[in-house]
């Protein structure tokens, strides 16, 4: 007997998405609210509270023998990396040849080529990941890892495909990075070493999914604030398009050339594989551009792929997470452990 879907039930199983959605019509109608001069303080709130919350509650909820397993996966790492700042990049420059063709703004152009060159996020992949009931651990390893490998990489890969280089605040981005990933990670560790709080009893899921919607509804405060871009509404219209089947081929490629290598990878892995490889960082990718082009009368038009590219992958994801803890569940069916 099938059940009825009904308004409850979808947003019940779709909550994330839903919040999504709440979060991005609320930061549209009051921007100023969640940006960064808001009232709300994001640069700290966002930082050293959502996000700091976030790590603290995954560090409480990993399980130790998983990192340590996780650690060894080798392959997986491998691909994730390489997917990320080596094909990412030449996938993107055949994509925007073939862009170029119907005569888009050659500005919007090299921005989508600079989101190509950019690390991944430290946050929203991992919520994702774990929302979906994939491999988290090595979500957060990946992210962490991708992080610091931009700090040098990325660099590299803008001058190589832009013929332009930066110098990425290599102190300063690991500090941030420290402060507001390992730390909390390390606490909640600690916490679960040398006390019984287990956490059980508390939904930090649900905690860490509406940290996750806090950061999301800042990301379109800042975004809906954007000063013209000097853009034509054709130009906005054809960017949304391009970074929205940028992505969805990405994240394709990615899923079916992962389960390619399915003696290789888990569907937990999978998962992890597909959020991971594809997001790229708005965080560490607008200070990069501010450097890179300051003083350019072009800067608005190529940091606007890339203000896209944020909230679209938080949107896609948030649409697939229900689609792939789904998948997940079926291929445990059908592969019982051994």
């Amino acid at each position: 007997m099938r059940h009825r879907i009904t308004p409850l039930n979808f947003i019940k199983k779709n909550w994330l998405l839903v919040g999504i959605l709440c979060c991005i019509f609320l930061a549209g109608v009051y921007p100023k609210l969640g940006s960064k001069e808001g009232p709300l303080h994001t640069d700290y709130t966002v930082k050293y509270g959502a996000v700091f919350l976030i790590f603290l509650i995954s560090g409480l909820s990993l399980k130790t023998d998983s990192i340590s397993r996780t650690f060894l996966q080798y392959e997986l790492h491998f691909f994730i990396q390489v997917f990320t700042f080596l094909f990412i990049p030449l996938y993107t420059q055949f994509f925007v040849k073939t862009l170029s063709l119907f005569g888009i703004n050659s500005w919007v152009l090299k921005g989508l080529i600079t989101v190509a060159c950019m690390p991944p996020p430290v946050s929203s992949a991992v919520i994702l990941t774990r929302a979906a009931q994939g491999n988290e651990t090595a979500a957060i390893l990946n992210s962490v890892l991708g992080s610091f490998i931009g700090i040098i990489i990325t660099p590299l890969s803008l001058l190589f495909n832009l013929g332009s280089t930066t110098i990425v605040p290599l102190f300063g981005t690991i500090i941030q990075l420290t402060t507001t990933v390992l730390m909390p990670l390390l606490i909640g560790q600690g916490i679960k070493a040398f006390t019984s709080f287990r956490g059980h009893r508390l939904p930090l899921n649900s905690v860490s999914q509406c940290a996750l919607l806090f950061v999301i509804y800042t990301t379109f405060c800042d975004t809906f604030l954007v000063p013209e871009t000097g853009l034509s509404a054709l130009d906005v219209i054809f960017t949304v398009f391009s970074v929205l089947l940028l992505q969805i081929t990405l994240m394709v490629i990615s899923f079916k050339a992962s389960r390619y290598l399915k003696k290789l990878f888990s569907a937990q892995d999978i998962i992890a594989i597909v959020f991971c490889s594809t997001h790229k960082s708005l965080t560490l990718g607008i200070p990069i551009l501010r450097i890179m082009f300051h003083g350019y009368s072009h800067l608005s038009q190529i940091s606007l792929p890339l203000l896209v590219y944020h909230p679209t992958q938080i949107i896609l994801g948030g649409l697939m997470v229900s689609q792939l803890k789904d998948w997940v569940h079926a291929q445990k069916i059908k592969r019982p452990p051994v």
